[in-house]
């Protein structure tokens, strides 16, 4: 599959997936800056001694790489404006840990700009993704693991119809301390008209 499933644009009416770019820098660092305390609860750390978070640079590099190896897909969200010439970005999505052979597996993890919370933008994203690796690269299951905390992100699982499938103790290193989480998945067999159908579906006329 390497070099066939990347880059590649997802859309959905004005939402937008699209790849993470080196020149979104002062776009995306903006967006982060203004939801440091929204989103700092959640935040991957570094468990070495001294460890450091990679810089905007080093992190899309790696990124890229990890794409290239057909083992990531690191979008921007982004969301169609009246008064933008292009989509402004509003969070970010990654499908990292693909793995292909037996397990035909990946996991997703997003973040989205608190003012775009609760508008169901998240969740076009992740059933917009889900589907693209589903139906377009035939992966079978999409895991989210997200900390029992995180009313959010639990939101956006409950609405799509992620299974529960239970804890997780001490998962991830977050925010400086290894943190538990719940892992919540969703294999192909369970949504044979697609993800995104099934949401936009259920959400109120």
């Amino acid at each position: 599959m390497r070099g066939s499933i990347w880059p590649v644009t997802l859309e959905c009416g004005d939402i937008v997936l699209r790849p993470i770019r080196y020149r979104d820098r002062k776009e995306w660092m903006a967006v982060r800056s203004r939801n440091s305390e929204w989103l700092a609860p959640w935040e991957a750390s570094n468990p070495a001694p001294g460890g450091a978070l990679p810089d905007y640079r080093q992190m899309v590099r790696s990124l890229n790489a990890q794409a290239a190896q057909a083992t990531a897909l690191p979008f921007v969200i982004a969301e169609r404006r009246p008064v933008l010439r292009d989509p402004a970005i509003v969070g970010q999505l990654t499908v990292s840990s693909i793995v292909w052979g037996s397990a035909m597996m990946a996991t997703l993890g997003y973040w989205v700009d608190k003012s775009c919370a609760g508008r169901g933008i998240a969740p076009t994203a992740v059933a917009m993704a889900t589907d693209y690796c589903f139906g377009s690269l035939g992966l079978h299951r999409m895991e989210i693991n997200i900390r029992p905390e995180n009313g959010p992100s639990l939101r956006v699982v409950e609405k799509l119809g992620f299974r529960d499938e239970g804890y997780r103790p001490r998962f991830l290193h977050i925010n400086g301390e290894w943190a538990d989480h719940r892992s919540f998945a969703l294999t192909s067999e369970e949504v044979p008209e697609g993800l995104l159908a099934r949401w936009l579906r259920s959400r109120p006329a």
